[in-house]
């Protein structure tokens, strides 16, 4: 394997987790895919369509998220936000993930 072919799959590999984090934490407040996907794009975190959707589903049947489709300017648009589960799903994973981060941060 090219070294840039390792480099993007160990990149996309450590992503995949951090991804759930900042949905999480952007849904703390209700918004709909798209709205979410910019909201995160603002904060530097780009994702996808093909991997957004699959994860908030995924999110929502683990109970992590609680949707509705709604209609707003004339479209039905699914909004999404956390659960309680969520919310407290949320507070365990970013004590972990600022523990873990110090962790790292020390040995580099």
């Amino acid at each position: 394997m090219a070294n840039e072919d390792l480099f993007e799959s160990l990149r996309l590999e450590l992503r995949r987790g951090s991804l759930i984090l900042a949905v999480l934490a952007q849904l703390r407040r209700e918004q709909y895919g798209y709205s979410l996907r910019m909201a995160l794009s603002q904060a530097g975190v780009e994702m996808e369509e093909s991997t957004l959707y699959p994860l908030l589903r995924r999110l929502e049947s683990q109970g992590l998220l609680v949707s509705e489709w709604r209609e707003e300017e004339k479209r039905k648009k699914r909004f999404y936000q956390l659960s309680e589960e969520g919310e407290e799903m949320l507070g365990r994973l970013a004590a972990e993930w600022r523990a873990l981060s110090a962790s790292v941060e020390g040995m580099l």
